[in-house]
């Protein structure tokens, strides 16, 4: 009987420990509505075929949600902007950047409304422009008054969500905004694009981009997964940077892209056309996630942090954004 108890124990032991591994197999990803290469892998499931591990996605409906579900252990993995990675980081959320979902480039601008006399920044002086506070629209627009010289207070700088910048606009309440898709693409039929933030990064250096973030201990616990995530990730940017031209409403991968982020596939191609989405060299140099506190990421995160706390939205700002980039899974999925 206590040989009996002895195997029973031990086999016990073993489906516990089983248990643990199993667990480890399994992983929740936050992602958001962005227009994404990605999109197309998560239909195909290239990263449950690639990892082996169960995949549990869930869509959320800004970063801000994403960065709470972290917080409490209900996501591990999560799509996130790069003013909520700021805003998290600099409260001590113990999260890291691993890969550039996008560089907003152009997917951002801000528009002038026809008849307004506003041809530069510099004509915004004594106008009202409507932008969502704490957004990286709002911190863009004032990078972009910083560079002309403009002081803030002489602008009417209006906090608007994106459906009331769009009706103010209709009603002719307002001169300008700086906005996205799809309020972006109504504004610019009786506007005119000022300038982008694209531009406004390629200028300054204080990007503005969308990153998938890791729980620090997760991840280190969890690095093949890690490293085969970003490969997977790479080929999809790889895929639509060589073929985008194929990539139309009718296509398998627009489909997917509109399926995943609740677009129309008739508006999927020219939304992406907007975004730009760095190679998998342009991800580990300093360009974006290499090149330490230097690297164009962590200048991005303590440039959009030093904003947030002119706008009490942090309380601090750490003395090195580096911290929170973590390249090393790029860097090994390209060997």
């Amino acid at each position: 009987m206590y040989k009996l108890l002895t195997g029973m124990a031990g086999i016990v032991a073993f489906a516990a420990a089983y248990g643990v591994v199993a667990q480890t197999k399994e992983v929740t990803i936050g992602y958001q509505d962005m227009v994404v290469p990605y999109r197309m892998a998560q239909e195909a499931k290239d990263l449950e075929k690639a990892t082996g591990y169960k995949v549990n996605w869930k869509q959320f409906g800004g970063g801000g949600e994403v960065i709470k579900a972290m917080a409490s252990g209900a996501v591990q993995v999560g799509e996130v902007g790069s003013a909520g990675i700021a805003a998290a980081v600099s409260r001590g959320e113990p999260l890291e950047l691993f890969w550039i979902l996008d560089d907003i480039g152009d997917a951002e601008a801000l528009v002038a409304k026809n008849g307004s006399g506003i041809n530069s920044v510099a004509d915004l002086k004594g106008k009202k422009i409507a932008v969502p506070f704490n957004s990286t629209t709002h911190f863009h627009t004032m990078v972009a008054l910083e560079q002309a010289k403009i002081n803030p207070a002489d602008v009417q700088i209006l906090n608007m969500r994106p459906p009331e910048v769009r009706a103010a606009w209709q009603r002719g309440d307002i001169q300008a905004t700086f906005i996205w898709d799809p309020v972006l693409a109504e504004v610019k039929k009786d506007g005119k694009v000022i300038i982008s933030s694209g531009k406004i990064s390629a200028d300054t250096g204080k990007a503005t981009f969308d990153g998938y973030v890791a729980n620090k201990d997760w991840a280190k616990a969890n690095k093949d997964f890690m490293v085969k995530f970003v490969k997977v990730m790479a080929t999809a940017d790889d895929n639509y940077r060589k073929n985008g031209s194929k990539w139309t409403k009718d296509s398998a991968e627009v489909k997917a892209v509109a399926k995943w982020s609740g677009s129309k596939p008739e508006d999927v191609s020219a939304a992406m056309s907007l975004y730009r989405f760095p190679s998998a060299a342009d991800q580990v140099s300093p360009k974006w996630l290499g090149g330490g506190k230097d690297g164009v990421a962590a200048k991005a995160l303590s440039a959009t942090a030093a904003f947030q706390l002119t706008q009490k939205q942090i309380e601090k700002t750490l003395p090195d954004y580096s911290v929170a980039v973590n390249s090393s899974y790029a860097q090994e999925a390209a060997k």
